[in-house]
């Protein structure tokens, strides 16, 4: 009975390793991962698909033990989280005051459509493909590509589009009765 009611607050609290190696593991994996995905095309247009899911959980698999071998402690899971938001935080801020690293953090809109036509290297080197294209077009409001001035695929993975019909003049204000 005495088992079932002490608790180890040593094993708790106490990191097995040391911090500063929890802390360089997790940069060295957080920005591993953060290499191999801003590089990795926006295949699924803004949404998370099926793939993507299973990308991450597997990262989170195989990063976990890169992270810390075998942690146990509460403070080690702690500090792993500490430095991946430390670097999230680092990073958005980097890019908030230097806007040329802003673009290696997010790539710039990649041009789709113009006028009326598809741009197939930009479409191939995204892994769309023209049915997809045109799913997200029609979800837009728009039938045919014909339409399209510009389309354009951003750092998200969403798609802007700017039709022919797009109204360029600033709107008047109705007159006051």
């Amino acid at each position: 009975m005495e088992k079932l009611l002490f608790v180890d607050w040593h094993a708790i609290f106490i990191p097995s390793i040391s911090v500063l190696e929890l802390f360089i593991r997790g940069s060295l994996v957080y920005l591993a991962l953060f290499s191999v995905l801003r590089f990795l095309p926006s295949r699924q247009l803004g949404t998370l698909g099926i793939t993507d899911l299973l990308v991450v959980v597997l990262f989170a698999e195989a990063a976990q033990n890169a992270m810390a071998t075998n942690y146990t402690s509460i403070t080690e899971g702690g500090i792993l989280v500490g430095t991946v938001i430390f670097w999230s935080y680092l990073l958005n801020w980097l890019g908030y005051k230097f806007p040329e690293f802003q673009r290696f953090l997010n790539p710039p809109p990649l041009l789709l459509v113009k006028n009326g036509r598809a741009i197939e290297r930009h479409l191939q080197r995204e892994l769309i493909t023209e049915d997809e294209l045109m799913s997200k077009l029609r979800q837009q409001g728009v039938e045919f590509l014909t339409d399209v001035k510009l389309a354009f695929m951003e750092a998200d993975g969403s798609i802007s589009i700017i039709t022919s019909e797009s109204k360029t003049s600033i709107p008047t204000q109705p007159k006051a009765k």
